[in-house]
């Protein structure tokens, strides 16, 4: 072992303050990142909040009224509108992980590009459906 490695201090964990506040992580990283907790939301939450509100509404004619009063109120809207962006932004995520499956974009520039138009474009989607919703 080298002299210069033995005096380096080299943390033994990372804790999320200091993913979230000491390292500065690349656009890349945190596509990456939302694009995990995107796909977390989409399949933990959203399910079983979908095949609940499915299963109300296909009981009976009150249980529809009531799921559409449910989904009228703002709270239920906003989030609603947090599952559209992590439905956009893992739709648009997904596309460009398969571009760079097929080796397109793998350069630094066209990757920080690619990035950054994953998130803006998950964005401008969600406000389109959001403004449709609302």
């Amino acid at each position: 072992m080298s002299s210069a490695a033995a005096k380096k201090q080299r943390p033994k964990y990372l804790s999320l303050s200091a993913i979230l506040f000491q390292i500065r992580l690349p656009l890349p990283g945190w596509v990456s990142i939302l694009h995990r907790v995107s796909g977390a939301l989409l399949v933990f939450p959203f399910a079983a909040l979908a095949l609940c509100l499915i299963d109300v509404s296909l009981r009976s004619e009150q249980g529809f009224s009531h799921i559409r009063e449910y989904l009228a109120m703002p709270a239920a809207k906003l989030g609603l509108i947090v599952l559209l962006w992590a439905a956009c932004h893992h739709f648009c995520a997904g596309i460009r992980y398969l571009a760079l499956d097929l080796n397109k974009g793998i350069e630094l520039r066209p990757a920080r590009i690619s990035a950054g138009l994953v998130i803006v474009l998950g964005l401008v989607l969600t406000a389109f459906f959001a403004a449709k919703l609302w």
